[in-house]
């Protein structure tokens, strides 16, 4: 395919994204992001367009968009669409209103289907205010395990990717003192069939190297510091070998992140939240991006949070980095 082809074959494409919390600094972020003209794509942003229009002024910007009709896709020929979704009352930047709940979830709902229908070839999310939604009577404990439970799937695995880095969580959004006995034989067995599947599918590396965290210090000291590297972890290493897999582990997280240790390693699975993403962050916060592998359809997301003490500022630094590499990296697994 030639440049010229490629590029026409990005223009023809839709992402759909999720603007997130109304309060938080997601509008400031599809209004910035909307005056870039180096998207070969169709954002097409589930939201408010009031508040848009109206963030876009606060921050001294325009923002000029097409109205997308859900009822007439094919009518959305421009590089900027907005498929308005009422906000339930007002917004108070910087002050979440659990009221607003529902909206923040119909706009989600809403991104995800046109992604499912094909209309949207991927998904891009905005960071929400987990304990608003909570606060309005909805469990939520993420998006991660908000579209698993949508599209009914069983499992999926959060991964994340900035800094030269690719980690991947056994588990995600879980109090520490439930992280042991949420580590089983069959569930973390899943976990790396979807991560090396999805490495090779959406990522085009044909033997991917994972590297295997323990879950206790020194993985576990030989049983001294805790059985779950040898009668869970290590176990399940085995069995993937069998199957011809590269899985190497468990290793000791205190020094699985050194650059020598990650020499030719495609992906690092660590065991909790706490554990690998703290590396990954430091070396590339800002400009990290969220994946969830074993859904149906395509979905990154930034990699932080609402920010909410930077919305609406016009003289705070925000850097749109996050999202830009999120729409980026859709488009690149879309391909």
């Amino acid at each position: 395919m030639s440049t010229s082809d490629s590029m026409t074959s990005d223009t023809q494409k839709i992402i759909a994204v999720s603007v997130g919390e109304p309060a938080g600094i997601g509008p400031d972020l599809a209004v910035l992001l909307s005056q870039r003209s180096a998207f070969n794509a169709q954002l097409l942003f589930c939201a408010d367009e009031n508040l848009l229009v109206s963030r876009a002024q606060i921050l001294g910007l325009s923002f000029s968009f097409d109205r997308f009709d859900p009822a007439h896709p094919e009518l959305f020929t421009g590089s900027i669409g907005v498929w308005h979704h009422p906000l339930q009352v007002p917004v108070k930047i910087g002050s979440p209103n659990s009221t607003n709940a529902s909206y923040v979830l119909h706009a989600l709902d809403s991104a995800a289907k046109l992604t499912a229908s094909g209309i949207s070839h991927a998904l891009v999310t905005g960071p929400i205010q987990k304990s608003v939604i909570e606060e309005s009577g909805i469990s939520f404990t993420g998006h991660t395990e908000y579209l698993a439970q949508q599209f009914n799937v069983d499992k999926v695995v959060m991964l994340l990717v900035g800094g030269n880095l690719r980690v991947a969580l056994a588990t995600t959004h879980l109090p520490l003192k439930e992280v042991p006995s949420a580590i089983t034989v069959e569930g973390l067995f899943s976990t790396i069939q979807i991560l090396h599947h999805d490495l090779v599918t959406r990522f085009n590396i044909k033997n991917p190297k994972i590297k295997v965290a323990g879950l206790n210090p020194h993985a576990g000291e030989s049983g001294h510091l805790g059985m779950e590297e040898i009668n869970i972890i290590t176990p399940v290493i085995q069995r993937c070998l069998a199957l011809g897999q590269d899985i190497e582990g468990p290793f000791s997280a205190d020094t699985l992140f050194l650059d020598d240790s990650l020499k030719d390693v495609d992906c690092v699975l660590a065991m909790y939240h706490d554990q690998g993403l703290p590396v990954l962050k430091t070396k590339s916060f800002g400009q990290g991006v969220n994946i969830t592998l074993g859904l149906p359809i395509i979905r990154t997301s930034v990699d932080h949070g609402t920010a909410l003490s930077l919305a609406g500022k016009k003289e705070a630094s925000i850097d749109t980095g996050s999202l830009k590499e999120a729409i980026d990296l859709a488009l690149s697994l879309h391909k």
